[in-house]
């Protein structure tokens, strides 16, 4: 076997899910486990994650996987359903459902239903991605309020700068300006806002359910600060070993279009691990990564299967060292800013050739 493997510990996704508790200690908590848990192992994740109250997915399909595998918490449709259709698995399923456009109301309004459903209904507070415009929500909600299918209805926002000090007052006013609007017959008794970043440093946002991302898989939500100062623990450890040594001349360059040149007598490790594995293609010389233990850099391009570390101060590591690309020692958010991107872009890479292991 080649020696890359992407290790999950499901202590650490307990432990995280009990930093949200910590953070958010009267909300009900709707882990997202979309993107198949953030490149995580949907089923997998969700054995760390079973003391949730609720979990989030994007389609049908994901909600289907955690049904058929035992799963009875709520399970959230994040983007609603696509199409009439999916309704009948929304039914057979007892999904809950986000709502956030005109169609799928006459979807749900058409519906045959065993039992009525709870819906999220989904308010545009400034973000314009998703939801309805303040001036529509009231009409949407009293359509929704008159469906003899919904048993229950959450008043639901997302905020697109909650890693901000800042971030969340002008959505907040939006959201209040909005309820303050409400006739009282139409008043929601549960509101669901607060994501990573807005458990962590808003708490004037966490009210009814929470809905925790990226901080369950140990990577920051917040760039200013690290994953470990929030008390978070690296979920994913991607590691390698060490194929081959090379001895580099100064002046000689390494890799694909030469872009680390040898200052000095060189020792370069040679990596199993290149961008068909999800490691970032466009991660400059000088990106952390550890090698037995010990931090070094990355030199020079980054190719499919294969990379190069700094192994000239580490003179009695060579073939067979071990490597660990991301993980406990080298956060993936740290990778991730070498590279240019985010930690979740990282997580959610890591391609299907990886062998995934799971520890309890």
């Amino acid at each position: 076997m080649r020696p890359i493997a992407a290790h999950i510990s499901l202590a650490a996704l307990r432990h995280n899910l009990q930093q949200v508790k910590r953070y958010a200690p009267q909300a009900q908590i709707m882990s997202v486990v979309k993107a198949n848990a953030y490149g995580h192992g949907l089923l997998q994740a969700v054995q760390g994650l079973q003391d949730s109250d609720a979990f989030a997915v994007l389609n049908p399909a994901e909600a289907i996987q955690l049904r058929q595998a035992g799963i009875q918490q709520p399970i959230l449709l994040l983007e609603g359903v696509f199409d009439a259709a999916q309704m009948r698995d929304v039914d057979t399923y007892s999904l809950d459902v986000v709502v956030h456009h005109s169609s799928q109301i006459a979807w749900l309004q058409a519906a045959q239903l065993a039992a009525p459903i709870r819906v999220f209904l989904k308010l545009d507070s400034g973000m314009h991605r998703l939801g309805f415009q303040p001036q529509a929500y009231a009409e949407a909600l009293a359509q929704l309020e008159a469906c003899d299918k919904v048993r229950e209805i959450v008043l639901m926002s997302h905020f697109a700068n909650a890693d901000t000090a800042t971030g969340v007052t002008q959505p907040m006013q939006c959201i209040q300006r909005l309820y303050d609007r409400l006739p009282d017959t139409l008043k929601l008794s549960q509101r669901s806002l607060a994501n990573s970043a807005a458990i962590v440093q808003h708490a004037d946002t966490h009210y009814d359910w929470v809905r925790p991302g990226i901080m369950l898989y140990g990577a920051t939500p917040i760039a200013s600060r690290s994953a470990a100062s929030l008390g978070l623990q690296a979920v994913m450890t991607l590691q390698s070993a060490i194929i081959a040594v090379q001895e580099v001349a100064p002046g000689e360059q390494v890799g694909y279009g030469g872009l680390f040149t040898a200052e000095r007598p060189t020792r370069v490790g040679i990596v199993a691990c290149g961008y068909a594995d999800g490691y970032p293609r466009h991660a400059p010389t000088g990106t952390p990564i550890a090698v037995q233990g010990q931090l070094t850099r990355t030199l020079g391009r980054v190719s499919m299967d294969m990379l190069a570390v700094d192994l000239t101060d580490l003179p009695t590591l060579g073939v067979g060292s071990p490597v660990e690309c991301w993980g406990a020692q080298v956060p993936v958010d740290a990778v991730a800013h070498a590279a240019g991107t985010i930690g979740y872009e990282l997580l959610c890479a890591v391609t299907a050739r990886v062998p995934f292991t799971y520890h309890a």
